[in-house]
């Protein structure tokens, strides 16, 4: 028996890959961040946020919270809110999944949405994010978590580097994880190394947005990703090496995965796990190589994923 649903949070499972690996590569291990209560591993970070600010008093009863986000950590804001009794007011766009902005909805936010005229995730969209939150966040009573930029959220993460360390008896020889806000890479590469695991750590994100790798940003469509700047939750030091995947490869794995291995997820976890696969083909038998299943595909069956 636990208390409430955010009780629910963490302690996701992990398995083993087992047809899309090549012969004679290291074993793939994916831990299904799906089995959080929204569907997502933001419910670790939205959780942490919220309880870290309670404590420090920066959020009261009677404030509203509000963010920019995609929809993944919108949704379980929006939980974590409708639990503790908070109001929740969130910036979307047209250029994330529709079924999010209703699961946004449905846990009882007031969502507004910010207009993307090609429907892509760019970085002129988060320019017109970053105005109106702005806005938003200077009016009284109103406590803005600011994901992009909240330290609390690299907490609420460490927790997935805490478990798989559980999970595989620290035997982990790379971690691959794709970066948003940043927090997700570096809670986990803080967490095995501080337990004295020496994983690679690397860095993922979409090739047509190399901000880690080129310094170049671009327009692309794998949500929760690839945000168009720095993340300043992300140091240099926190991770060995950095990844660009292309799209098009990215949505091809999520497919396989759900065909192939009955995993269900989303383009950012199709983009994890394609990394992973060539990961395991350079260090070969007895490594393993860890990666996350971001969100459940179930946030993307109205739109062209799995067509």
């Amino acid at each position: 028996m636990i208390g409430s649903i955010l009780d629910a949070i963490g302690n996701t499972p992990v398995v083993r890959l087992r047809k899309i690996v090549a012969p004679g590569s290291a074993d793939v291990i994916v831990k299904l961040e799906y089995f959080n209560p929204t569907g997502s591993y933001k419910d670790r970070m939205a959780l942490a946020m919220i309880e870290e600010a309670e404590k420090r008093g920066a959020l009261r009863p009677g404030m509203r919270v509000v963010e920019y986000t995609g929809g993944s950590t919108g949704s379980s804001l929006a939980m974590v809110c409708a639990v503790k009794g908070y109001r929740f007011e969130p910036l979307s766009s047209n250029a994330f999944a529709h079924e999010k902005i209703l699961t946004m909805r449905a846990f009882g936010a007031s969502v507004s949405l910010v207009h993307s005229e090609d429907g892509k995730i760019t970085p002129e969209l988060f320019a017109k994010f970053k105005e109106e939150i702005a806005r938003l966040a200077a009016e009284p009573g109103t406590y803005y978590t600011d994901q992009m930029n909240n330290p609390d959220s690299i907490a609420g993460y460490r927790k997935i580097g805490e478990e798989l360390l559980r999970q595989l008896d620290g035997k982990i020889s790379a971690f691959c994880g794709a970066v948003g806000t940043g927090g997700m890479l570096t809670g986990v590469s803080r967490a095995l190394r501080g337990a004295g695991c020496t994983a690679r750590i690397i860095a993922l994100e979409p090739a047509a947005s190399p901000v880690i790798t080129k310094g170049t940003a671009g327009a692309h469509r794998v949500e929760g990703i690839g945000i168009g700047f720095w993340p300043r939750n992300l140091s240099r030091d926190d991770f060995d090496e950095a990844r660009a995947i292309e799209e098009a490869a990215a949505r091809e794995m999520a497919k396989r995965l759900a065909k192939e291995e009955g995993i269900l997820a989303g383009t950012s976890t199709g983009l994890n796990v394609a990394a992973a696969v060539e990961l395991a083909k350079e260090l070969g038998p007895g490594a393993t190589v860890v990666t996350v299943a971001c969100d459940t595909g179930l946030k993307y069956l109205a739109g062209d994923l799995f067509t």
